[in-house]
This record gives structure tokens, sequence and C-alpha cells, in this order.
């Protein structure tokens, strides 16, 4: 029987993040805090302004809120695991890719204004995940 003082042989390796990936993972955190919080607390006027579906903009910006303060915890560690940076990749990709399909499936009918705003922020979720895979290359290389 294993004793409970043996470290894990199966834990990913950590790694000390590149400072150009604590950046990333710092403004996306900043980001996604403050979007988080406008679409939250801001849903009503947002929906006006935008001609989105209120709760979509309320639950994706409560949605914000808890992933903006684990991205922020991740960005003041001294050691990461590649998964847990893999991981906000793919959340960062997924909501791009989620975003677009709002529009391009007509899943919503947002004035111009509002298609401004969905591509804006897809657009800016897809450079963040670039950014942060490109920080992940210069810390683990």
């Amino acid at each position: 029987m294993m004793s409970s003082t043996h470290p894990r042989t199966n834990a990913a390796p950590a790694f000390a993040p590149a400072p150009f990936l604590t950046r990333a993972l710092l403004a996306d955190a900043a980001m996604s805090g403050a979007a988080g919080a406008l679409m939250a607390g801001g849903a009503g006027l947002l929906a006006s302004l935008l001609a989105l579906p209120e709760p979509l903009l309320r639950y994706a910006g409560l949605f914000l809120l808890p992933y903006a303060a684990f991205v922020a915890w991740l960005g003041t560690r001294e050691k990461l695991t590649r998964g847990a940076v893999l991981a906000v990749v793919a959340i960062n990709a997924a909501w791009a890719v989620a975003s677009a399909l709002l529009l391009i499936a007509g899943w919503v009918s947002p004035n111009a204004l509002g298609i401004a705003f969905v591509l804006a922020q897809a657009a800016a979720v897809g450079l963040f995940a670039e950014l942060q895979i490109i920080g992940l290359k210069q810390s683990t290389a």
C-alpha cells in the first residue's frame, strides 16, 4: 500500500509561466471580469441598445465572473500546468465559435451595434486564446 506522503507520479508537470503568458492571462481576466460585470449588471440596458436577448446577456455575464476569477487566479500562480492553460484556451475558442454561431445560425437578430458587439468580443476572445498559446509555447520551450 502506498503512503500518502509519496508524491503523485501521474501529476502533470508544472512549469513557471513566461511573463507573456502571465500578462495574457491577467488581461483576459480583467477584460472578462469587466465584460461580465457590464453584461450581468446592465443586461436590460444592453439588450435595448444591441437588440440582443436580455437573458443571453445576463447569463453570459454571470458565466464570465467566475471565469475571470479563475483566469486571474491562474495568472498569479508561480507554477502552472499545460492542462490548466489549455482549458482557458479551449473556453476562449469555444466562446468565439459560439459567438459567431449566434449570428451565422440566426439564433439572435441584433441590430448593427449588436452585431459589432458580438463580433468584437468574439475577436477579442479569439485573440486572447492565441496570445495564451504563444505564452504557453514561450513558457514550455
